[in-house]
């Protein structure tokens, strides 16, 4: 058959391995679009180390299986039978894995024509990555030929490996990427600028945005401006609480100030002018990548201290956290260190009785750069009261270094650490248990089982994870297997959180942070009947 002489017999069986089970279930429940994108990359892959393994036999010069051409040529027809039967039993069972994610999550199922979307995109893929392949190999073929009439066969060939490394990458890197960034961050800005419809200047002249503030709206930027705007007002926050006053936001947008530490000073400014460290909560709260502050983190803590809160957000960047990582990473910690610096130093000299308890905030990337912002050894002599990081990522180094040497029996999904005197961990569904009285000094993480941001690690490569053994979180599905190398790639196309429904995967729930509020801060007067209220109310609210 041609196809077995255009591609490699051993490189199929492999790929449509590494296809199949790709399919199987992982985090969070996948499109049919994102399935067949991860199912394509998943038996580019596979067809890789089937070539490579092929190679290899080669080179070492070991002896082929003594067969005839006929026996040869029907194990070939054999073998690409058995890849099709293979690829499309699987296809036809991917729905059935998908619900069983989704049915945890309370989704609708999915049926219908995804198998043939998921295979046909899975091929685009497929021959996408191969020709391009084909294209890199030709190009060392072709410098290799070149040289090797001047130079060893061994070292033209090097050479010619690295002429198409270099050029691709050149390709990649120095124009796909960067010209595709630079875009991204045009676009980015002038989002950032633009005022969206219904947003208006507080008619409050002493509100931050209004007519007397030290913060102009417009310098704010557009998640700003949502932020200062969007949250509970004292009435509100009276129809659920009783009582109530008016919550202080302080935002310091990425145009108010032309460094980090001019932009942390003036937001001190603005925090005095305000009266905020007057109030009984004072939260710093590190932002995502273009700003954003998950909502219902802040808009909780301000109903169950019945607005006496006060919180501040400095803007570091425009772009998504992805590619704020991408550009300048150390850019948004030397904000946050900024910031957490002029605000603690002013905080620790107030008398101790009247200043307000002072309490950290971050989700995801904010959680990161949150956690980062300070030193213990600097606070140790007078702590702040606490941290509450929502999804810290995988590159945490707090997180990890907890997780990994958690108290034994405790699962990695819902650790306990040193009987959870300090650091206390939940999710949707509670947790923050420990055996120990919890501290003044406290961190709390809120971390879905679920979330893929997370517990992604390239070592999942090729080991089995720690939240896989059992038990296992409630949110991730018995179906849940791990392969070496698939395992990852399906971890990878979960970092597309965007499908997960609000309480699972990466997308928090104003649900959660009360019970993570509750934890952490223990706010008076509060009993069932209120708090179902308060559930009830957020649920208003935008999300985003």
């Amino acid at each position: 058959m041609r196809l077995t002489k255009i591609f490699s017999v051993l490189g199929l069986l492999v790929g449509a391995t590494f296809f199949a089970l790709s399919l199987t279930p992982s985090l969070i429940p996948r499109s049919a679009y994102m399935q067949g994108i991860l199912a394509g990359t998943a038996f580019t892959c596979g067809y890789i180390v089937g070539v490579f393994i092929h190679w290899l036999w080669n080179y070492l010069e070991i002896p082929d299986i003594p067969v005839t051409k006929w026996q040869r040529r029907m194990l070939k027809r054999g073998a690409l039978i058995f890849c099709i039967c293979l690829v499309v039993g699987f296809l036809w069972q991917g729905a059935h894995w998908q619900n069983s994610i989704r049915s945890l999550m309370a989704m609708p199922p999915v049926s219908g024509v995804r198998p043939f979307t998921v295979g046909f995109v899975a091929l685009l893929v497929f021959l996408s990555l191969w020709a391009i392949g084909k294209g890199f190999r030709r190009i060392i073929r072709e410098v290799t030929k070149r040289l090797e009439m001047h130079i060893p066969e061994r070292v033209a060939l090097l050479t010619g490996l690295l002429v198409a490394l270099a050029l691709y990458w050149g390709i990649l890197n120095g124009v796909l990427l960067n010209t595709g960034l630079h875009i991204f961050a045009v676009i980015s800005e002038r989002h950032d600028t633009a005022v969206a419809e219904g947003l208006s200047p507080p008619k409050d002249p002493e509100k931050t945005g209004g007519a007397r503030s030290l913060l102009s709206w417009d310098s704010v930027g557009h998640q700003g401006r949502r932020f200062l705007t969007l949250g509970p007002s004292v009435e509100d926050i009276k129809e659920v609480a009783g009582q109530g006053i008016e919550p202080i936001r302080v935002f310091v947008g990425l145009n108010a100030a032309e460094t980090p530490i001019q932009r942390a000073y003036l937001a001190l400014a603005e925090l005095k002018r305000v009266k905020a460290f007057e109030r009984e909560i004072l939260l710093i709260a590190t932002p995502t990548g273009a700003g954003w502050i998950d909502p219902g983190a802040v808009n909780s803590l301000e109903f169950l201290y019945r607005g006496d809160v006060a919180t501040v957000v400095a803007q570091y960047s425009y772009l998504p956290s992805p590619v704020a990582l991408l550009t300048d990473d150390e850019y948004g910690l030397t904000s946050a260190r900024a910031l957490f610096k002029v605000i603690y130093e002013y905080w620790e000299n107030l008398p101790t009785r009247t200043r307000p308890r002072l309490y950290l905030f971050g989700l995801s990337l904010g959680a990161q750069l949150s956690e980062d912002s300070f030193d213990f050894y600097d606070i140790i002599d007078d702590p702040f009261d606490g941290a509450l990081w929502a999804g810290p990522p995988f590159g945490s180094g707090i997180w990890q270094v907890i997780t990994d040497n958690r108290d034994p029996g405790t699962p990695a999904w819902l650790p306990q650490f040193k009987g959870g005197e300090v650091v206390r961990f939940g999710n949707q569904y509670g947790g923050y248990l420990g055996q120990e009285p919890w501290g003044r000094f406290r961190i709390a993480f809120l971390q879905h089982a679920s979330d893929p941001i997370v517990f992604f690690n390239l070592r999942w490569m090729f080991r089995k994870p720690d939240w896989l053994e059992r038990p296992r979180g409630p949110d991730v599905s018995p179906d849940l297997r791990w392969f070496p190398v698939v395992t990852m790639l399906q971890l990878v196309a979960d970092l597309n959180v965007g499908i997960a429904p609000l309480e699972f995967g990466h997308r928090y729930s104003p649900a959660g942070y009360i019970l993570a509020w509750m934890a952490l801060t223990e706010p008076p007067d509060w009993d069932e009947e209120e708090l179902q209220r308060l559930r009830e109310k957020l649920k208003i609210y935008p999300v985003r």
